[in-house]
């Protein structure tokens, strides 16, 4: 762990005036949550996380393989997503840097003319240097220049409602020019609710001490895992009568000390408790506390744990855990991604101490949850599935390969469906639902279902670089909302453009309430990669889950040859050069025709389904 000493913070304008001393903890068991050095080394080069240790930036174009074009999104990844907190990029001579080598900072730096490279021969120093006034946006934290209104990255006015109004106020007007007359309007947007239907309702966790979890010294922009993040979801609840209004309220509580040790390590519980006494401190680069974040992260697992007990005894039929910090990435011992407390993890616990015998977890976070994994990759009694960013592990955390599968005996209970791009949409997350998720969910037959909702891959998010959509959502919501007689809870994860973040949630819990999403599930066609994605996953998965090895056989017949002609063409070019064909008439012949023997039987056994 980091700690941040001599931190003299002004109360006017909230900067740092000091230098920061860094140095680290030593003594007791805080030092056992500092990377060692193999996790530095897998940090090295992940799309994805702050700078620093094992950061890297990107300026990432999201193709959609030819369905409506190609959407171009520009992103710096980091932790639970990605953030440029200490930019440095190489020094690259800009009439040669490609845009998409580009970091933010250079990107921005280009658009605005804030460095440029113009000839400067006739140039003569000032007595002053000017600095040019900037601001970032409340929706995407992406930093604008003065003179301009709406933020040039996702088009927010400097000056939204969205903290007040959630998404359904203007992004093109400042707060005090919403309309009001174009807010929903509810009959039970006021009032106490009625306790004789707790058995048929929703509930929705909550608590304002979770705000108070934040990131003390602002680095280059604020951090994406920001209060703001609640605050946006809450007031679009709010603006549109859920809640308060539709859903039934739990009392938040911290979650005990012997309720953690289920699932994280003394290690992980103590390094945590130990920031209350520390103003600013640091996990890792990108994954901060200070004096209060363990009281929110343990009210956080509190409340997962408490729905997660209310909902399978029946006292209430499904629920929305609004909470941070999110927590799918901390493992058994470290705390990393954003994530102190692994959420979901003690949800499932809780589920099991109130009599589940098997429970699900689906993560759609855009990012691997790793600690999800790791704490479950040898148990037979939770199913783990996973849908996120991977791109052959350069994708933060870099885990969550397909070939992942669980071990010492429960293989086959982590499923792992990686994306080897950006901008992958609906289409591509319900096809893998029908083809993967609910095929295996089904047969596994889960008594408890749990959502590790992050919004990351939404559309519009600055670090996801993905392109699902409120409904998109809607739908996964209600496909899973049929398993384990109903009893779901959905968890929030990741999520850093506001907007996306609030209007995504809004639609999950609008599924849990009894709504139906608008979107057409008929004839779902996918993209090339993720339809290659998802037969590289059935392909493994088939020899756990046999039920998958029609779904195997019939897309393979269907678009096998067009999946994977171009790796057919590679696979043959490789085989030319691989065998120098003037072996052919020379001495050497009896060891061409054994080679290419070998590489025909080795393509074959690659791209045969019978293999």
């Amino acid at each position: 762990m980091i700690l941040v000493e001599n931190c003299a913070i002004n109360s006017e304008d909230n900067e740092v005036s000091e230098t920061l001393k860094m140095g680290n903890l030593t003594g007791g068991k805080t030092e056992t949550n500092i990377p060692n050095q193999s996790e530095v080394v897998i940090r090295q080069d992940l799309n994805g996380r702050l700078n620093g240790v094992g950061s890297t930036s990107c300026d990432y174009t999201c193709p959609n393989d030819g369905h409506s074009g190609e959407v171009s999104q520009h992103c710096t990844r980091d932790s639970d997503g990605i953030s440029h907190l200490n930019p440095e990029p190489a020094a690259i001579t800009k009439s040669v840097k490609r845009e998409n080598d580009m970091t933010l900072e250079d990107m921005y730096n280009a658009r605005y003319n804030l460095d440029e490279d113009d000839d400067d021969s006739d140039w003569e120093p000032s007595e002053k240097q000017v600095e040019v006034p900037r601001w970032f946006c409340v929706n995407c934290t992406m930093v604008n220049v003065e003179d301009v209104s709406n933020c040039e990255v996702c088009g927010e006015h400097r000056e939204s409602g969205i903290l007040t109004r959630g998404f359904f106020a203007s992004p093109y007007l400042p707060v005090e020019d919403v309309n009001q007359d174009e807010l929903p309007v509810t009959e039970n947007s006021k009032g106490p609710y009625k306790q004789s239907s707790l058995s048929s309702s929703t509930a929705v966790g909550f608590d304002e001490r979770m705000l108070l979890h934040t990131e003390v010294v602002m680095k280059s922009h604020p951090h994406p895992e920001r209060p703001d993040r609640l605050r946006a979801i809450a007031a679009s609840l709010a603006t549109a009568g859920i809640f308060p209004g539709k859903c039934h309220p739990i009392a938040a509580r911290e979650i005990t000390r012997e309720e953690l040790q289920m699932v994280h390590s003394t290690e992980n519980i103590e390094a945590v408790d130990i920031t209350r006494r520390m103003l600013a401190s640091y996990f890792t680069p990108d994954t901060y506390a200070n004096e209060h974040s363990a009281c929110a992260a343990r009210l956080a697992a509190g409340l997962c744990a408490d729905l997660a007990s209310a909902i399978y005894s029946g006292r209430v039929k499904n629920g929305f855990a609004l909470v941070r910090p999110p927590g799918h990435h901390a493992g058994v011992k470290q705390a990393m991604g954003f994530c102190l407390h692994n959420n979901a993890a003690i949800a499932a616990s809780a589920a099991e101490a109130a009599g589940a015998k098997k429970v699900l977890i689906v993560d759609w976070d855009v990012h691997h949850g790793n600690g999800t994994q790791e704490i479950f990759e040898r148990s037979k009694s939770v199913l783990y599935i996973s849908l996120h960013r991977h791109e052959g592990g350069r994708f933060y955390p870099g885990t969550g390969a397909a070939d992942e599968v669980g071990s010492m005996g429960a293989e086959g209970y982590c499923v792992n469906i990686p994306w080897s791009r950006g901008g992958v949409g609906d289409k591509d997350y319900i096809f893998a639902f029908e083809q993967v998720v609910l095929p295996i969910a089904l047969e596994f037959n889960p008594d408890f279902t749990i959502i590790s909702a992050g919004f990351d891959a939404a559309r519009g998010d600055p670090l996801g670089c993905c392109d699902v959509t409120p409904a998109g959502y809607a739908s996964m919501t209600q496909m899973l909302s049929a398993l384990s007689g109903g009893k779901l809870l959905v968890i929030l994860e990741g999520g850093y453009n506001l907007r996306s973040i609030s209007s995504s949630a809004t639609a999950v819990i609008k599924v849990l309430l009894g709504e139906g999403p608008v979107i057409d599930l008929d004839n779902t066609v996918p993209s090339k990669s993720g339809l290659r994605s998802v037969m590289d996953v059935l392909k493994i998965q088939m020899n756990y889950w046999p039920t998958l090895e029609t779904n195997f056989m019939k897309l393979h017949s269907k678009w096998g040859h067009y999946v994977f002609q171009d790796t057919i063409k590679q696979g043959k070019r490789r085989r030319r050069t691989g065998v120098p064909v003037w072996w052919r008439w020379g001495r050497k012949r009896w060891l061409y025709q054994i080679l290419s023997k070998q590489l025909r039987a080795k393509s074959c056994c690659n791209y045969s389904c019978g293999c």
